[in-house]
């Protein structure tokens, strides 16, 4: 018996890196895949010769006896993704959980950033990873309130550029600290309908990856190969991950790390003990960050 016989799974940008190698654990643990992907560049312009990479992945999972079909929508089309959800609940009869991987980058620094390299990266990774699991909640939500079983999962994807910021990627990072946060809203919301929502941030040699200068080894085992963070993926669509919810885990090689979230290191309060002062917060901010010039006397 596989961890995920009989489940349901929504993986986009499937066809290449962490999407693919997500599709083929899911379905090497028995998963049923629908592979969406677009076939687009790192930049996100489409890409239309050769093969399609989502095909060439249900051809891999269907060699190994699995099951999985293709879907080439874009994960920002409102509608597209409402059909998805749906035709994949008619067609299998249910979908379980839904693992949001699409996106592509358009690095530049804020002075050379345009509006439409900032929306594009924003639609693609933000509103395309809330739009999946908008559709895929409500569906959820109905079959709770009809009184049948529900274990549904949502797995996002953050990165480091997110968590702890990139310089170029204003428009990346941005996105990617939202999706960490709409995690934790996802879960807070959707726990009383028996859902679950946690957000891996994978340390891996990709396309984006190998964009800015970090690319994996060759020899034996590899710690930023994509595949290093599938398992946590699969194991998070399980049933038996159901009483973990609203975490970012970030996956680096052989090590699965929990982040924690936003806390308060210190606070300064106002002299008066009412609203702070301009004329206070010259050395009342400098006390709150123990930055202090020399000779400077603090009373």
């Amino acid at each position: 018996m596989g961890l995920l016989d009989g489940r349901v799974v929504i993986v986009t940008g499937a066809g290449r890196g962490l999407g693919r190698a997500h599709a083929l654990e899911l379905a090497r643990n028995g998963a049923v895949v629908v592979v969406n992907d677009l076939n687009v560049s790192l930049q996100g312009q489409a890409e239309v010769d050769g093969p399609s990479p989502a095909d060439e992945v249900v051809a891999e999972i269907e060699a190994m006896g699995g099951t999985a079909v293709t879907n080439g929508s874009s994960v920002s089309d409102w509608n597209a993704m409402e059909a998805l959800v749906a035709d994949t609940v008619e067609r299998f009869g249910d979908l379980h959980a839904v693992v949001n991987n699409a996106g592509f980058l358009r690095d530049r620094m804020m002075t050379s950033m345009s509006e439409q390299d900032f929306d594009a990266v924003i639609e693609v990774h933000l509103k395309g990873s809330f739009t999946v699991a908008r559709h895929a909640c409500s569906y959820w939500r109905t079959q709770e309130k009809a009184g049948k079983p529900v274990s549904g999962r949502i797995v996002n994807t953050t990165s480091g550029a997110g968590l702890w910021g990139n310089v170029g990627q204003a428009n990346y990072a941005s996105a990617k600290a939202g999706i960490a946060m709409m995690t934790v809203i996802e879960a807070m919301e959707m726990q009383r309908y028996g859902v679950t929502a946690n957000c891996i941030s994978p340390i891996a040699a990709t396309r984006m990856l190998g964009s800015i200068g970090m690319e994996g080894g060759s020899d034996g085992w590899d710690r930023l190969d994509p595949e290093n963070a599938s398992p946590v993926v699969a194991w998070l669509c399980s049933e038996e991950s159901g009483w973990l919810t609203g975490q970012v885990l970030r996956v680096d090689g052989h090590k699965l790390i929990k982040v924690g979230g936003y806390t308060i290191d210190a606070e300064y309060e106002s002299k008066s003990g009412e609203m702070l002062t301009v004329e206070e917060l010259s050395v009342g901010v400098r006390k709150l960050f123990g930055v202090f010039p020399p000779g400077l006397v603090i009373k």
